[in-house]
């Protein structure tokens, strides 16, 4: 019971501070520079990190502070669910992000996007046309030295699952020519794929050693593939052997890390 009344208290907090952030962002669209726009949204985040915790008894730790660098990076995060993405953005200022163009079709979001300085990718418009559109965006980013994120599966992946990886964030590692920050992460099992319902209990992010500038392609993909997902495994692992993990996790075999 007391976890369909943390679920249901979320839900509406949920939808009741999304649709709140997102109307009283819009007049910042009329001032200039992005930046009080984005010290909004980043409060949005946090507000919604804190509903994870209060509302959802979801205690997410955030651990690896002391590897992001100084200037501008890349975090290339796992991405479970939607509240791994709140707990990244929250920890990081004035953080682009890559995204489909999906985002647009929602109410009011396009011209926030435009004003965030997001990295919108055209689903439709083939490799050379996103290759394009990402060349572009990546000028201006790189002379504003700003900090991007990036989900490099491009989909959510269910607990202990993953999707190939894609190749664009080699060409934005590339083209940006800075470290990239990989990001390990078990929210998942507090936050599952097809249900509403929310498992109160431990979760962490973390922020893992970075990958330096100037690997080739292949070197670069395996190392960072290797680094998200084992890390993300040994989450899992940790919390079993403490006894935290919830049901349907907990009597699952343990998975190879």
């Amino acid at each position: 019971m007391l976890t369909l009344i943390r679920s249901l208290g979320f839900q509406i907090a949920y939808w009741g501070l999304s649709i709140f952030f997102v109307l009283t962002a819009l007049p910042l669209l009329l001032l200039p520079g992005r930046k009080a726009l984005m010290g909004w949204i980043r409060a949005y985040t946090k507000t919604m990190v804190a509903a994870m915790r209060h509302i959802a008894g979801i205690q997410t730790a955030v651990r690896g502070h002391e590897n992001l660098p100084d200037g501008p990076f890349i975090v290339a995060a796992k991405h479970q669910r939607w509240g791994d993405g709140f707990v990244v953005f929250s920890q990081i200022p004035d953080l682009a992000f890559v995204t489909g163009d999906h985002l647009l079709r929602m109410p009011f979001l396009g011209p926030l996007l435009r004003k965030m300085g997001a990295i919108v990718v055209d689903n439709c418009g083939g490799a050379h046309a996103r290759g394009q559109l990402v060349s572009d965006k990546m000028e201006t980013i790189r002379s504003e030295g700003r900090r991007i994120l990036i989900y490099p599966e491009g989909h959510l992946s269910d607990v202990g699952t993953q999707h190939r990886y894609r190749k664009g964030v080699y060409h934005i590692y590339e083209q940006y020519g800075c470290p990239v920050v990989p990001v390990a992460t078990d929210l998942g099992v507090r936050w599952p794929k097809q249900s509403w319902l929310k498992t109160a209990g431990p979760a962490s992010v973390e922020f893992l050693d970075p990958i330096p500038p100037g690997l080739d392609k292949d070197s670069f993909m395996a190392e960072l593939e290797a680094m998200i997902e084992t890390r993300s495994l040994a989450l899992l692992e940790e919390q079993r052997a403490a006894g935290t993990l919830p049901a349907p996790y907990a009597s699952q075999t343990p998975l190879s890390v």
